[in-house]
């Protein structure tokens, strides 16, 4: 087990030094220079050439990147070109809306999908099963702004429950009740949650059907053990591997790419931020959230990884 951790975290350093080069150099390589971009458009070249050497963007590209990891393994980040301010706080800021629109979203979508794609499997070709792929279709269908955007028309414009657009925190000088952080959530957590739900019933609805036509669970039903056992005991426990990694997959997903959402409905998460470093050239920022992202992303993926020798005990063989 311990073996299995450290080479999974040994190989998480030469993943991270690609992704830190490649996101480097593509920045740099791009049209745009982020020292035009500080200067406006009345500054003389002699204003940009000052700027960029403020930020130390006349050096060489390997001296470049030498002094941004050299920063990086230290912690730091670097600063924001465009507002002054240190990545890792900015990052810090804007951290908790995004963790609470991914979190909630993912739970909201496990709680309904699986449960959803069992029924689905266990009566195959009844009504749920044909209305569960039609509503996966739909989801893989149609973009997520376009949901949002019929959302809020029905439910915050012209029935008024809920809030239309904005955040604030649960906790802070500005926090909220847990009811109220809640309900200007919904809408949010609605929208992300319709194609991860299809994503998942989907995967849950074949892994269980196949898993119903094996031999144990015809052994299982022989001993007399009633439906509502054989589904959780023996179909879903042996299909949990394939759920599991689905659902990894899609939160990890979730946290790097909320940027439609968060723009529909003006939360100031990490997706905005992303956007705002992306116009305005700011390097330091765009590169600090893609290095972020890839962190979560291959930390989930540990987490999947691990899952597997619980969830089944053959793997460790």
């Amino acid at each position: 087990m311990l073996t299995f951790l450290g080479r999974r975290l040994l190989a998480v350093i030469p993943v991270l030094l690609v992704v830190s080069v490649v996101v480097f150099l593509l920045l740099r390589l791009s049209p745009g220079d982020p020292a035009a971009v500080i200067a406006g458009n009345n500054a003389t070249s002699e204003d940009i050439a000052h700027i960029r050497e403020q930020l130390g963007l006349d050096r060489s590209l390997p001296s470049q990147y030498g002094i941004w990891m050299g920063r990086v393994v230290q912690g730091d980040l670097g600063y924001s070109y465009y507002l002054g301010k240190p990545v890792l706080a900015l990052i810090a800021q804007r951290v908790e809306p995004t963790l609470s629109l991914a979190l909630g979203t993912a739970l909201l979508a496990v709680l309904l999908a699986v449960p959803l794609g069992t029924l689905a499997a266990w009566r195959m070709g009844g009504w749920l099963d044909r209305a569960l792929s039609a509503f996966s279709v739909a989801g893989f269908s149609v973009p997520v702004f376009v949901i949002a955007y019929v959302l809020i028309y029905v439910f915050a414009m012209q029935l008024q429950w809920l809030p239309v657009q904005g955040y604030k925190p649960l906790t802070g000088p500005q926090s909220l009740g847990v009811w109220d952080w809640a309900r200007q959530l919904v809408l949010p957590w609605l929208t992300l949650s319709t194609i991860y739900v299809a994503l998942i019933a989907r995967i849950t609805r074949a892994s269980v059907s196949e898993a119903l036509s094996e031999d144990y669970i015809r052994t299982a039903r022989a001993k007399g053990l009633g439906e509502f056992a054989v589904l959780l005991r023996h179909a879903l426990a042996n299909a949990a591997v394939p759920i599991v990694t689905v659902i990894g997959i899609g939160v990890a997903l979730l946290i790097g790419g909320v940027v439609v959402t968060e723009t529909v409905f003006a939360i100031p998460g990490l997706g905005s931020l992303t956007v705002d470093a992306v116009l305005n050239r700011d390097f330091p920022v765009i590169q600090g959230l893609v290095l972020l992202f890839s962190l979560s992303y291959v930390g989930i993926n540990l987490l999947v990884d691990t899952s597997y020798l619980w969830l089944d005990p053959r793997i460790r063989h």
